[in-house]
């Protein structure tokens, strides 16, 4: 059960917005367990966000929340998956991408909690 919200400063295309929902559901996968099957993804582009107190080069602040127990060496993996996304796609620098992790104890799916 991941969701992966990114609060983006540059305005994305539809075709950018897929792209970036794709490849984010294939490296999901680096978190053992987690797949694309129960992946939610969000965007919030024209993001006003400010780094280093500048707000001049595109820039991405990325939430990762998952079911579960952390798992800090997969998460550094996916860091690193997610900037190379982030920098391809949209040509933000991985020095100006935040990613954010948190393990949530308990989700809510389908009127339940797991």
């Amino acid at each position: 059960m991941p969701f992966i919200n990114s609060k983006i400063s540059v305005t994305i295309t539809d075709e950018q917005e897929q792209e970036i929902k794709s490849r984010l559901g294939q490296v999901i996968q680096t978190i053992p367990g987690k797949s694309e099957n129960w992946l939610m993804v969000g965007f919030e582009p024209e993001y006003r966000l400010y780094f280093r107190g500048e707000n001049n080069q595109p820039m991405a602040m990325v939430e990762v929340s998952v079911y579960g127990n952390e798992n800090p060496s997969a998460f550094s993996k996916l860091t690193g998956e997610i900037c190379k996304i982030f920098d391809e796609v949209l040509g933000i620098a991985p020095d100006h991408v935040y990613v954010k992790y948190q393990a949530v104890a308990n989700w809510g799916w389908n009127g339940d909690n797991f």
